[in-house]
C-alpha cells in the first residue's frame, strides 16, 4: 500500500485534496493541535463530524492531529474531546504528549494511534515501546535518511510515514524551545513564530564572518521539501505515507499540489521499471514553489545547500527577534522571593563537564551531579575511567552521581550506549538520566540503576509523569516551556518526584545542520568538513542585537543558546512546596563559577540571606519562560 496524505486546515482545502486524489487527508480540531495561529482555520466539532462522514463517504481516510503538549490545567478538557473523536470515529488520531498513551488506555478508546513528527522518534527502541502502547505508525524524525528508516521498518514492522513536500524545521521537532521561551508561544504547542526564518550575523571567536564568506542573512531558514523526484526510492524504501506538510495552506495549493503528486504516484505504481518523472509537471510545480526546494536529509546530511540565505522567496516572516526578558523582570504568577515553605529540604542538582567542576559543585553544596551526554567542543566526553572517578569522589562527598545519555540518540549513539550502560552496573552511580523513549528502553534493559528523564521528554502534565513512572522513571524534569504557574500546578499533581531548571545557559534549538561548516568550512558538499569547529566559540546574533552562542557536540550537532542564561535566584520558595530537586545547568562554566553559583542557591534552598546578584556571570542573565503566566 502506498497512501498520499494531504493537509486540509479548511472545509475547501479538504474537499480539493479528496478531489484530487488524496487516499487520506489530516486535519485538526480548534483544540489540542500545531496549528492554531489562526481563527479562520481549523474544524469545531461539528465540522469535524462532518469530515468524517465526507471521508468516509469518498472512500478516503481521515487523521486528527492530538499533536501538541498538553498543559495541567488542560487535562479535563482533552479527556472530553478524546470522548467525542471516539464518538465519530476518525480513522486514526495524531498525538506527540505520551499523556495521550496513557488517556487512550485508561479510557478505553479503540482509536489507532500515530506518533507525530513532534515525539522526535529516531530510533528502534523508541518505536518497540511506542508500540506497546499501540501506535501503528510513526512520522520519523526529518534528520533520518532513508536508508535508516527502511531497517527500523524491517526490524519492527512499523508503518512508515514521510514528509515528501512543504515547509520544514531546521531544528530537531519538538526540541525548539526558542519561540516558546522567549515570546511564550510554544512551537510544542501549535504557536510557533518561527525565529529560525530571522536574520542572523554570525561571529567565531568574536570577529564577524567576512563578508566575502557570508551567504545572507537567513542563515537558518530552510528550504522547502521536495521529493517529487524521488518517489521511486521512497516506494522502495518502504515508506507507507507520502505527507504533504501545508494546513494553513489554501485549497488551490493543496488541490495542485496533491493532484501532481497523485499522478506520479499512479505512473510509478501501473510501470516502475518504465517510469519517468514527468517534465511539464516537474516544471509547474518547480514555478509554483513558494520557497526553493530541497532534499533536506532523506539521502544524507544536505548541509548548507538546504538553506535560502537571501531569504528572497521567504513568503512570510512570523515575528521580528526581541530582547528576552533580564533577571529584573518580575516572574508572571509567582512571588519576587521569600514566601512559601518547603514540606522538605528540596535537592540542588548539577551538571557539569568535567572533574574540576564536579569537585566545586559537591563542595559548595550541590546533593547531585549530572555527567556525561554531550560534550561540548572543546570539551572531551567523559570516559568510563573518569566516571568511575566521579563515583568515587560522589562516594567521599556522601552526594549522588548520575550518569547522563545524549539528547538525541540515532544509530550511532545507541549502538555507542550500550556497552557504557552495561559498565555503569559495575561502577554504580546513583542513576541514569535519559532524554528520549529510545534511550529509556535501553536504559531499562541494560542496567537495574534507578531513572531519570530529562527535559527534551517535555513534561508538561501529570499524565505524562504517570507514564514516564510506568516506564520504571524514578524522577523526571519539568519542560522548559513550562511556566511558573504551570510547574507548580504540575508538581502538585504529579505522581513522581519533579526536577526544575532554575540556572544555566539553555538551549534554543538542536540540529544537525552544522552552522561552522556551512559557514566556515565546504558547507554544501557533503561528507567534507575541515574541523572548523574545533575552537568552539561560535555565535549567532540577531536583530534586537542579542547573541545567541552556537556549541558543537562530539556528534557535530549545533546546540543554539539563548542569550540569557536563566536565573531564578531569589524566586524558588513559591515552587518548593511541591517540587523535590533544583537544576543548575553548568555545563558551559568553569568550575570557579559553578562553585560560586552552586553556593548562591545552597543559601537559598537553605532560607538564608538570598544575594541581590550571583557574585560572576560571564553572560547575560534573564527568567525565560518565567515572564508570563501560562505557556501557549
Amino acid at each position: 500500500m502506498v497512501e498520499l496524505l494531504a493537509p486540509a486546515g479548511t472545509w475547501d482545502a479538504l474537499e480539493a485534496a479528496v478531489n484530487a486524489g488524496a487516499d487520506a487527508v489530516y486535519l485538526g480540531g480548534k483544540r489540542f493541535n500545531m496549528r492554531l495561529h489562526r481563527r479562520d482555520a481549523n474544524f469545531d466539532d461539528a465540522a469535524l463530524a462532518r469530515a468524517v462522514a465526507f471521508t468516509r463517504d469518498r472512500g478516503a481516510r481521515l487523521y486528527v492531529t492530538v499533536n501538541n503538549l498538553v498543559s495541567e490545567a488542560e487535562l479535563p478538557a482533552l479527556r472530553d474531546y478524546l470522548a467525542f473523536l471516539q464518538e465519530i470515529g476518525p480513522d486514526a488520531l495524531i498525538i506527540q504528549d505520551p499523556c495521550l498513551l496513557e488517556l487512550v488506555r485508561e479510557m478505553g478508546l479503540t482509536l489507532p494511534l500515530h506518533a507525530s513528527v513532534m515525539m522526535n522518534t529516531h530510533n528502534e527502541a523508541a518505536v518497540r515501546t511506542l508500540q506497546a502502547y499501540g501506535v501503528t505508525r510513526v512520522v520519523f524524525n526529518r534528520e533520518m535518511t532513508l536508508s535508516e528508516l527502511t531497517l527500523i521498518r524491517e526490524r519492527t514492522g512499523i508503518e512508515l510515514e514521510y514528509f515528501v513536500h512543504g515547509d520544514m524545521c531546521v531544528a530537531h521537532s519538538g526540541q525548539c524551545l526558542h519561540s516558546g521561551v522567549v515570546f511564550g508561544q510554544s512551537s510544542n504547542r501549535g504557536r510557533c513564530l518561527k525565529p529560525c526564518r530571522w536574520p542572523y550575523g554570525f561571529t567565531a571567536a568574536g570577529k564577524p564572518l567576512a563578508a566575502e564568506r557570508d551567504p545572507g542573512p537567513y542563515k537558518l531558514a530552510l528550504k522547502d521539501m521536495c521529493l517529487y523526484l524521488h518517489l521511486p526510492q521512497l516506494i522502495q524504501a518502504g515508506v507507507v505515507s507520502f505527507k504533504i506538510e501545508g494546513r494553513m495552506r489554501t485549497a488551490d495549493f493543496v488541490g495542485r499540489i496533491t493532484g501532481l503528486y497523485r499522478r506520479a504516484i499512479d505512473r510509478y505504481l501501473a510501470d516502475p521499471a518504465g517510469y519517468a518523472a514527468d517534465e511539464a509537471e516537474w516544471r509547474e510545480l518547480h514555478a509554483g514553489r513558494a520557497r526553493d526546494f530541497t532534499t533536506c536529509y532523506a539521502f544524507g546530511n544536505p548541509g548548507a545547500g538546504a538553506v535560502d540565505f537571501s531569504g528572497a522567496r521567504e513568503p512570510r516572516f512570523f515575528s521580528q527577534a526581541v530582547k528576552e526578558a533580564s533577571a529584573a523582570v518580575p516572574a508572571a504568577g509567582l512571588p519576587s522571593g521569600g514566601e512559601g515553605s518547603p514540606a522538605s529540604r528540596p535537592l540542588l542538582s548539577v551538571r557539569v563537564a568535567d572533574m574540576e567542576s564536579l569537585a566545586a559543585a559537591y563542595g559548595n553544596g550541590a546533593d547531585v551531579a549530572y555527567v556525561g551526554g554531550e560534550a561540548f567542543k572543546p570539551a572531551k566526553p567523559w570516559t568510563l575511567a573518569e566516571i568511575a572517578a566521579a563515583a568515587r569522589l560522589a562516594e567521599e562527598r556522601g552526594a549522588a552521581l548520575v550518569v547522563t545519555t545524549p539528547r538525541i540518540t540515532a544509530a550511532r549513539e545507541c549502538g555507542e550506549l550500550a556497552a557504557p550502560l552495561r559498565s555503569l552496573e559495575e561502577m554504580r552511580p546513583h542513576g541514569v538520566m535519559v532524554s528520549n523513549p529510545g534511550a529509556l528502553r535501553l536504559a531499562a534493559e541494560l542496567t537495574t540503576l534507578p531513572l531519570y528523564a530529562d527535559f527534551s521528554f517535555n513534561l508538561f502534565n501529570s499524565l505524562t509523569a504517570r507514564w514516564l513512572q510506568n516506564q520504571g522513571v524514578s524522577r523526571a524534569t519539568v519542560a522548559l516551556e513550562a511556566t511558573g504557574t504551570q510547574a507548580a500546578a504540575m508538581a502538585a499533581a504529579s505522581p513522581l518526584p519533579l526536577e526544575v531548571v532554575v540556572h544555566g545557559p539553555l538551549e534554543a534549538m538542536v540540529m544537525d545542520y552544522c552552522l561552522p561548516r556551512a559557514l566556515l568550512g565546504n558547507g554544501t558538499q557533503p561528507g567534507l568538513c575541515r574541523d572548523v569547529c574545533r575552537g568552539g566559540d561560535f555565535a549567532l546574533t540577531d536583530s534586537a542585537g542579542e547573541s545567541h552562542a552556537v556549541k558543537v557536540d562530539q556528534y557535530c550537532r549545533n546546540h543554539i543558546l539563548f542569550a540569557r542564561d536563566l536565573c531564578l535566584a531569589g524566586r524558588l520558595a513559591p515552587l518548593a512546596a511541591g517540587v523535590g530537586a533544583f537544576r543548575i545547568e553548568g555545563q558551559h562554566y568553569g568550575p570557579g563559577h559553578v562553585g560560586e553559583v552552586v553556593a548562591a542557591y545552597r543559601r537559598e534552598l537553605d532560607r538564608a540571606a538570598v544575594p541581590e546578584a550571583l557574585p560572576f556571570a560571564p553572560r547575560p542573565m534573564g527568567i525565560g519562560v518565567f515572564r508570563y503566566e501560562a505557556s501557549r
